[in-house]
């Protein structure tokens, strides 16, 4: 099974709450003026510039609604688009244009969003070392979603799940006692193919992580001075990575210090909408 269908099977489930909150019992006003079945078509027009994500969920949800659903595209993910575009014009069932058109396009706009804001912060790091990561601060059963737009805008994920990875926060240092007994009790019952990732608030949380063995460490909400005596101290004995409060205006800041991975819960949570509309429904 290849990476789309994979995707398209762990999707559907999520796309059919998403059409039976929109429609518990009918549309009821898509049946009052509809009585009969026909074919439409209608056009998908962008209304700002942007980076696209989310064309074939944008497609999948008409489909649920009606199987002889068909689209012509003429952007796909990760194209810049521009106002006035049309980016596809999709034909099937009226009434599932009409029932569908809200939902399709609050997953397309959303994932679009993301990777316009992504692609913005990435191409700021291209000719370093640095790799943009995501979050799990992401929108409840919208996670594959939110993250698959992050890899369109040019980011990388970094864990899926608590299944995922090992990220020893702040909370679990203090639960276990501190930073070396919760590297070691991770240690101990981690397989050792798993990295172990912890967060260090301080130089001397730094040198604790360091000295236990953790392969990654964060550097959680450090001012740039702190940040770079951190790198330099780990001297490449553990992947680095930074987090907390990372905006467009410290990336040129950050890059400088060396820093492999830079995580960024905006991505996820406070991304803009891309504006889209379903245009000029013609019954054919």
């Amino acid at each position: 099974m290849n990476h789309l269908a994979a995707f398209n099977l762990n999707a559907d489930d999520l796309l059919m709450q998403a059409l039976k909150e929109d429609i518990t019992n009918e549309d009821i006003t898509t049946n009052a003026i509809m009585r009969e079945k026909c074919r439409g078509r209608v056009q998908l027009v962008c209304k700002e510039n942007g980076v696209m994500a989310g064309i074939h969920i944008f497609k999948r949800v008409f489909e649920l609604l009606d199987s002889t659903t068909e689209m012509d595209v003429f952007f796909h993910d990760g194209d810049t688009v521009g106002s006035g575009d049309v980016l596809a014009i999709v034909t099937a069932d009226v009434h599932a244009l009409l029932s569908g058109e809200r939902t399709a396009l609050n997953y397309l706009q959303r994932m679009s969003g993301i990777a316009t804001h992504t692609k913005s912060i990435s191409d700021a790091l291209k000719g370093s070392k640095t790799k943009l990561l995501d979050t799990r601060k992401t929108t409840p059963n919208m996670r594959i979603f939110e993250k698959y737009a992050v890899k369109v805008g040019g980011g990388y994920n970094h864990r899926f799940n608590l299944s995922d990875g090992v990220l020893i926060k702040d909370n679990h240092i203090n639960a276990a006692g501190g930073v070396k007994v919760a590297i070691e009790r991770a240690k101990e019952y981690v397989p050792f193919v798993r990295k172990i990732e912890v967060e260090a608030e301080s130089l001397e949380m730094v040198r604790q992580a360091l000295e236990a063995g953790a392969d990654i460490i964060m550097l959680d909400n450090m001012d740039t001075d702190t940040m770079k005596r951190a790198v330099e101290m780990i001297d490449g004995r553990a992947e680095t990575e930074c987090s907390g409060n990372i905006t467009g205006d410290r990336i040129d800041e950050i890059v400088g210090i060396g820093i492999d991975y830079i995580s960024c819960g905006a991505l996820t949570h406070s991304s803009f909408i891309l504006d889209l509309s379903l245009k000029n429904l013609e019954v054919i």
